[in-house]
C-alpha cells in the first residue's frame, strides 16, 4: 500500500519539489499539498495522509504552533522541511522537542540535479515514518495493559551486583525534550555514558550543542575509536554510521558503517547489544520516548547480561512505542517517570 503523504510549504516551488523528489517513489502517493496551516487542517480531515511534510515558516499559524496542535489532537508522523542555518537548526531542535519525526534539509535547486542530491533520502524518512507510525503512534491498540511504574519483574533474569561503569540511552521521537530534562539532572561524574538518538544527521550536531549547554557532564559527538571517560556524554553522529561500544577493560566507542538496523542507521539496538557483548552486567540501559521498537531487542539482551534497565513510562512518553516494546518483552528491569530517571540512574551508578 502507497504511503499517503501531504506537503505542506508556503511556497509553491517548494511543494513542487518535494513532490518531484517523492513520486520517484512509486510506493509513495501525494495526496495533497496545502500552503498553510488551515489548508492543511481540512486535508488531513479529508486525506487522512500517513505522513506530513510541514514547512516551519508560514504565514498565519506558523509550523511550530500546527505541528504542536497535530500532536495532541491527532498524532502522526511529521517531517520537518527546514533550512540547514543557525536558525534553522535552534527551529528544528524546537520541533523534534513538540515531537516530529525527524527532520530534512531543504533541497536547492529543481530537476535531476536536485533528485541526485537527495539520493533517496526523503523517500527514506517517508517510508520509516509511516511504518513507525503505522505500527505504534502512541500504542493506542495496546495487546495487554500498559505496566505501571515502578518495578517490572515478569522475567526471572539474574542482576549483577556490580556497579555500572557505562550508561547506554536511546531514544527517538520525542527524544531531544526527553534528553533535555533529562541530562539537565544528570551527574557532572558520571559514568560513560553514550546516546543514539534518531535524527536526521545534519542536526546531529546542533542536538549536541544544546544538550552540552544544559548538562553538568561535557556532552560530545562520539568518535570512532575513542577511550570512554566518566563526565562525558558521547551522542552518535546523526544518520551514518552505528555507534557501538568496543573493549572490555578499557572501553571505546566505535562507528560503524552499514546497512540501517532495526530500520535505522543509527540504531539503538546495535548500541545495547554491542554493550551487552562487551559488558555484561557492568552497565546500565535506558530507553525513552519514540515510535517503533528499536531498542527492546537490545535492552533485553542487556537484561540478560545482568545489568539494570530502565525504560520510560508510558504517561511521560510522547510517543510510547519503544519504551513499551521494552515494557512487554521483559527488557526493562524499571519503568519509570522522565523525571524520576537521572535519579534512578545516580543510585545504581552510586554517583
Amino acid at each position: 500500500m502507497a504511503v499517503r503523504t501531504l506537503i505542506v510549504d508556503d511556497s509553491p516551488t517548494m511543494r513542487a519539489v518535494l513532490q518531484m523528489l517523492l513520486e520517484v517513489d512509486s510506493d509513495i502517493e501525494v495526496v495533497g499539498a496545502a500552503a498553510d496551516a488551515n489548508e492543511a487542517r481540512s486535508m488531513i480531515r479529508l486525506l487522512n495522509p500517513d505522513v506530513i511534510t510541514l514547512d516551519i515558516e508560514m504565514p498565519g499559524m506558523n509550523g511550530l504552533e500546527f505541528l504542536a496542535k497535530i500532536m495532541t489532537l491527532r498524532p502522526m508522523p511529521v517531517i520537518i522541511v527546514s533550512s540547514l542555518t543557525s536558525k534553522g537548526a535552534d527551529t528544528t531542535m524546537q520541533a523534534l522537542q513538540i515531537g516530529a519525526f525527524d527532520c530534512y534539509v531543504k533541497p536547492q535547486g529543481f530537476g535531476g540535479d536536485t533528485i541526485a542530491a537527495d539520493g533517496g533520502m526523503l523517500s527514506r524518512l517517508i517510508h520509516l515514518a509511516a511504518r513507525h507510525g503505522r505500527t505504534s503512534l502512541e500504542g493506542k491498540k495496546l495487546a495487554t495493559p500498559p505496566v505501571a511504574a515502578g518495578l517490572n519483574p515478569p522475567l526471572a533474569m539474574p542482576l549483577s551486583t556490580a556497579t555500572p561503569e557505562l550508561i547506554a540511552i536511546g531514544a527517538s521521537t520525542g527524544g531531544v525534550e526527553a534528553l533535555t530534562q533529562l541530562l539537565a539532572n544528570w551527574d557532572r561524574n558520571c559514568p560513560p555514558t553514550l546516546i543514539v538518538q534518531h535524527i536526521f544527521g545534519s542536526f546531529a550536531e546542533a542536538l549536541t550543542t544544546r544538550l552540552d549547554s544544559i548538562c553538568p557532564a561535557k556532552v560530545m559527538a562520539a568518535e570512532t575509536d575513542t577511550f570512554l571517560k566518566p563526565g562525558h556524554v558521547y551522542v552518535a553522529p546523526g544518520s551514518e554510521r552505528h555507534l557501538v561500544v568496543r573493549g572490555t577493560n578499557r572501553p571505546m566507542s566505535r562507528l560503524l558503517d552499514g546497512p540501517a538496523h532495526s530500520g535505522h542507521r543509527p540504531s539503538i539496538d546495535k548500541l545495547f547489544m554491542s554493550v551487552a557483548q562487551k559488558m555484561p552486567g557492568r552497565a546500565l540501559g535506558i530507553i525513552l520516548t519514540g515510535m517503533g521498537s528499536d531498542g527492546a531487542l537490545g535492552l533485553l539482551k542487556m537484561r540478560q547480561s545482568g545489568s539494570p534497565t530502565i525504560a520510560q513510562d508510558r504517561k511521560t512518553s510522547l510517543v510510547y512505542g519503544m519504551p513499551r516494546a521494552a515494557a512487554e518483552n521483559g527488557a526493562a528491569l524499571h519503568i519509570l517517570p522522565l523525571s524520576g530517571i537521572a535519579k534512578k540512574a545516580r543510585a545504581l551508578c552510586r554517583v
